[in-house]
């Protein structure tokens, strides 16, 4: 008959930004501990609150299945001594097993016929083995730093006050965490702060719920929480702004929530949105209110964990908490505002951006003059990318920034907008972080565009050029992210430009005798960059051998790279691409092993074979017809117009003799043999596309 589990794990409040990670990975360690265990069960669900973890498992067996237990022995030829005694192998393999040499058996192998201890061992009782389940679950949990609490051993994230464990209605015999197991839990701490029995797994909810004040499901409280914000904005006529982090935070901060709209004082509206929603957000843990336009409301909710029968005094509290937090930032603006960006740069001579790469304002100069190169290739305004690579770190310095790190480009455009800066410059003071995360949306102008490719490549080549790239998983500098974001650049910008030569440039403005072999540490850059396409296609499904088959062509302008590689996935589908992509590495292993390469010109008069002259007849339609595409990276049609000519080139190597005792014969069918190899490589080395064996 099925059984359900319930295991609950009583503690301090847990920290309330792990709760979820600890949740799971509690569920999931019982789970992969009763498969471990070959105990079967149907469902697994996991609950937690800032006091609780806890699993219920449904459809597990009352025991183990039984099973036969076989080990092999020596051979029966070399289990008797010449008297016919057992000899000392198989007396010791007899009691390595605990039985005796007469209650072993014979068991014919594939190596001949070998002792054999066979047994039937019983399976062990479910509830016997749930208890170093839980103990083991837990001990894998992540938790960077356990500890002690009393004279007690046992560690843990937080200090542990009970353990339930049910198997249906029956206590499991066993201690958690040092706490003999129960059917006892403990209620809200202020709306019922006693204990609550469990009379079995499916109560418990319910039970917690309608006796406890505790809505122990972590992903119904988080629903419930964000049906009451939006329930309360709408009370004042607003929309409320849900950060899905923040809402994870807040659900594991409260057991009995309750959510409760606050005010502010409207003149606090003058001070920059982010600010005001920085200060709610990661001080107090409020969700902010907009109207219909978007614009910040002077409310807040926050979530409460206790039912007041005063709930005013509660938003009273609030309001007055929030309040200097907010007069803070203000008088931050303010007084920020009385300095221009400008000024404030000169604060950056201060600032050590790394010790052998010099200060903030070093870098700023360096990423100012290569902005202004990229703005002068791609059509972008000069001065406005220097202005703002100037400027782009200025606001690191500001009061704003100091009090709220997460405003750092935020803040710069509000300066950059007071102090009159042209409208790019202000917006490249945030833009110029994008993207910060794989999905974040890229610049939307031009001048941000450029400082945010100018800083990146600032750092790699810096960083790269002083021996600190980044091994295995160490990478402090994210030098791997800030890759990707040129890259995404690059090509998603549609910017056809060189990134050798812009690495050149970037090292450039490095004083020779900062950095040591200079075109060293280009081409390891670009390698190590143009590397990090791989996982981008990887993410998008297109087979590594793709990727490869374009960087054979060691090409270095990333947006035709990527060109290239979507031109050659789309040929990968076609029917006529596998073959292709035989006859081409057949091709390049016939002409790998000359001692010369072949002509370049081909004599129509020694193509005496009809599949021959069917073949040069093709590649000479084809070079007609492809060029064209092929200057317009046109890629993908190139190669489709190439995947016509399979049959001729089929014909070709099943009729035609290459390698011919006449050396003109020989020569000139090689050469036309390259004239073909030719025209695929002008996009890739599409004979990397058949599998390796």
């Amino acid at each position: 008959m099925a059984k359900e589990f319930l295991v609950e794990i009583g503690t301090e409040e847990l920290p309330p930004k792990a709760l979820r990670s600890l949740m799971n990975a509690f569920a999931e360690g019982i789970g992969a501990g009763l498969k471990d265990a070959e105990l079967s069960f149907d469902d697994v669900q996991r609950y937690a609150t800032p006091r609780r973890l806890a699993v219920h498992i449904t459809g597990l067996p009352d025991r183990q299945a039984d099973k036969t237990i076989e080990k092999l022995g020596p051979a029966v030829a070399a289990a008797f001594d010449k008297e016919g005694n057992p000899s000392k192998a198989a007396e010791g393999f007899a009691r390595s097993n605990g039985v005796a040499f007469g209650d072993l058996q014979r068991k014919q192998t594939s190596k001949g016929e070998r002792l054999a201890f066979i047994a039937e061992q019983k399976g062990a009782a479910t509830a016997s083995l749930l208890p170093a389940i839980v103990e083991n679950a837990l001990a894998k949990l992540p938790i960077p730093k356990r500890m002690r609490w009393g004279a007690r051993r046992e560690e843990f994230v937080r200090p542990v006050h009970w353990a339930v464990m049910l198997l249906d209605n029956e206590i499991i015999e066993g201690s958690v965490v040092g706490h003999k197991a129960g059917n006892v839990t403990r209620g809200h701490r202020f709306h019922c702060n006693r204990e609550i029995d469990i009379a079995s797994p499916r109560d418990y909810l319910q039970h917690l719920e309608k006796t406890g004040y505790v809505i122990a499901d972590f992903d119904a409280r988080r629903e419930m929480i964000r049906e009451q914000v939006i329930a309360e904005a709408n009370n004042v006529n607003g929309e409320a702004v849900i950060d899905e982090a923040l809402l994870d935070e807040v659900t594991a901060l409260v057991e009995w929530p309750v959510a409760l709209t606050g005010r502010f004082e409207k003149h606090f509206l003058q001070v920059p949105s982010e600010a005001l929603i920085s200060s709610m957000k990661e001080h107090q843990k409020y969700f902010h209110v907009v109207d219909g336009d978007g614009n910040l409301m002077p409310f807040f909710i926050t979530v409460s964990n206790i039912e007041s029968i005063d709930a005013a005094k509660v938003i009273d509290g609030n309001e007055r908490v929030i309040r200097p937090r907010l007069a803070d930032a203000a008088f931050f603006y303010e007084t920020d505002k009385k300095t221009s960006l400008a000024d404030q740069r000169q604060k950056l001579r201060n600032i050590v951006f790394q010790a052998k790469l010099g200060t903030v304002y070093d870098k700023t100069e360096r990423v100012s003059r290569l902005a202004r190169a990229i703005a002068e290739r791609i059509g972008s305004d000069p001065q406005n990318a220097l202005r703002a690579g100037e400027l782009c770190k200025s606001d690191l310095v500001t009061e704003m920034v100091l009090e709220f790190p997460d405003l750092q480009g935020i803040a710069g455009y509000y300066y950059a907008e007071n102090d009159g800066e042209p409208l790019d410059v202000a917006k490249a003071m945030y833009e110029q972080y994008r993207p910060r995360f794989a999905g974040d949306e890229l610049p939307d102008t031009s001048t941000g565009t450029t400082v945010a490719i100018a800083d990146r490549l600032d750092t790699l080549v810096g960083i790269f050029g002083i021996g600190m790239a980044p091994t295995g998983s160490k990478d402090p500098f994210a030098l791997r992210r800030a890759s990707l974001g040129v890259l995404r650049l690059l090509v998603e910008k549609k910017l056809d430009l060189d990134l050798r030569e812009l690495l050149q440039l970037a090292l450039a403005g490095y004083p020779a005798d900062t950095l040591s072999e200079r075109d060293t540490v280009v081409e390891t850059v670009l390698q190590y960059m143009l590397e990090r396409f791989r996982a981008w296609y990887e993410d998008e499904k297109i087979p590594a051998e793709v990727f490869m088959s374009v960087a054979a062509k060691n090409l270095s302008r990333p947006l035709d790279i990527d060109n290239r590689v979507r031109a050659v996935n789309h040929f990968r589908q076609l029917p006529e691409a596998a073959a292709l992509a035989a006859a081409n590495k057949r091709v390049s292993n016939i002409l790998s092993k000359l001692d010369s390469a072949p002509s370049d010109t081909l004599e129509s008069s020694l193509l005496k074979e009809p599949a021959e002259q069917a073949l040069a007849a093709a590649v000479a339609e084809a070079g007609e017809a492809i060029g064209p595409l092929y200057e317009n990276s046109m890629y993908a049609e190139g190669l489709e117009g190439l995947a016509e000519i399979r049959e001729v080139v089929d014909e070709f190597f099943d009729s035609v003799m290459v390698m011919a005792e006449d050396e003109a014969l020989r020569n000139n069918r090689l050469a036309l043999l390259a004239q073909l190899r030719g025209l695929f490589l002008e996009v890739a080395d599409i004979s990397l596309l058949v599998p390796a064996k």
